[in-house]
């Protein structure tokens, strides 16, 4: 086992890259297997999940390479079977294998999936999808298996604008029979790529990026290159970081315009940006300003960059409030912070309230997640004295090269092992 051992108070200076989404790459990879031959895929991000998804399609028979940022994925050998509990469990994104393989074969068994436990996130939303384009859905204990003898066009309207139930849904309606219509579609960046990259097979989507989707299925997907975009939550964690210990910190190869709710919420604190086409220059400073945060669906506040935040809430003068809207088991990190020194209360496993500015203290912690492990990183980065951090594959998962990027700008962290 392996724990992240950091020594706090460091002024950090330089420039820190951002790679490719993880939140895009782990749709994009399931995504390939409709291609009817090759895809390349570029900026792919080197994380745990990328080798979880690429153990799968190996699985399946296809033919995975990879070289650097670049993976190439051949799908001409691809045997549909039954992806089994000890693959699918390795990542939440197992899910859009669901998508894929119905579109492509009409038929999926797999395991329930898996990743970060920060509540119940149900596929029901995916699975009413399904069956409103035709497919029937059997479940026993922890396997689903869903059939169509063909998928067509359908109206379907989701309760809840979900990121996943609306890539999954486009993947399976793209070689579905008619026209597909997904209203109240979320509205990520992830998912404009995503319905570019089945565009660039030869899909056709429209309306990604708003509220409704419109699919017309087609026969045929072929090869194609396609570029994962910049992680803006990777983006928006190192911006954080910037606010907190930055001298400066200047976070390069990111699109701004998908950090605008992120943006406005730092200077309305008092945090400083200068702001380029593809870069972000932040320096810390002492007078921060509590504020209220409300996590939502894009363009809203990111609830992947409330856990980091919470973190710069604890140095805001006053009290601040975090309202998480999305997730309801988000607040799992709190009880650390405060063990470190924070001053935060949490009512209905829903709303945080902060009192600040807070001294933290280095203490043993617990990467309950992957986005509570940024947020224990960030404060173990500004308390007096040293800080462990265990189960950090949860923050591995999701942040490339983290411990290289951090100690480029001056940051004092390594790996340890530990039984």
């Amino acid at each position: 086992m392996r724990k992240l051992v950091v020594q706090g108070k460091e002024i950090l200076k330089g420039e820190i890259p951002i790679g490719g989404a993880k939140n895009d790459a782990v749709a994009l990879i399931p995504a390939a297997l409709l291609c009817d031959n090759q895809v390349i895929i570029d900026n792919v991000p080197e994380i745990s999940d990328i080798n979880a998804l690429s153990e799968m399609l190996t699985f399946l028979g296809a033919k995975y390479y990879r070289e650097n940022h670049r993976i190439i994925i051949n799908t001409e050998n691809v045997v549909n079977k039954e992806i089994p509990e000890n693959i699918a469990t390795k990542l939440r994104a197992s899910y859009y294998f669901m998508g894929s393989l119905l579109g492509k074969y009409k038929k999926v068994e797999i395991s329930l999936p898996g990743g970060c436990k920060i509540g119940r996130r149900p596929i029901d939303l995916h699975l009413k999808g399904f069956e409103a384009l035709g497919a029937k859905v059997y479940e026993n204990e922890n396997k689903l298996t869903i059939l169509a003898e063909e998928l067509k066009g359908a109206d379907i309207h989701l309760d809840f604008p979900s990121v996943g139930a609306t890539i999954n849904l486009m993947l399976a309606a793209a070689k579905a029979d008619g026209i597909t219509t997904i209203n109240n579609a979320a509205k990520e960046p992830e998912i404009v790529n995503v319905a570019l990259f089945l565009n660039n097979m030869g899909a056709r989507i429209r309306g990604a990026g708003t509220n409704t989707i419109v699919v017309k299925g087609v026969e045929e997907l072929t090869a194609c290159t396609h570029e994962v975009i910049p992680d803006r939550i990777e983006a928006g964690t190192y911006l954080i970081l910037g606010a907190l210990v930055g001298d400066p910190i200047k976070v390069t190869n990111i699109i701004p315009e998908h950090l605008e709710a992120l943006i406005i919420k730092l200077k309305s604190i008092g945090v400083e940006l200068e702001i380029e086409e593809n870069a972000i220059t932040v320096k810390g400073n002492k007078s921060y300003k509590a504020t209220d945060i409300y996590t939502g669906v894009y363009p809203g506040f990111p609830t992947d960059l409330q856990q980091p935040f919470l973190t710069l809430l604890t140095q805001c003068h006053g009290r601040s409030k975090i309202e998480e809207n999305i997730y309801e088991s988000r607040f799992q990190n709190v009880t650390y912070l405060n063990e470190m020194g924070a001053k935060i209360k949490v009512t209905n496993g829903s709303t945080a309230v902060v009192e600040g500015p807070t001294k933290l203290y280095g203490e043993e912690v617990v990467a309950t997640d992957l986005r509570a492990g940024a947020c224990l990183l960030l404060a173990a980065l500004i308390a007096e004295g040293e800080t462990e951090i265990i189960d950090i594959e949860h923050i591995l998962r999701g942040y490339e090269k983290i411990i290289e990027k951090l100690t480029n700008v001056g940051a004092k962290i390594e790996i340890r092992e530990y039984n």
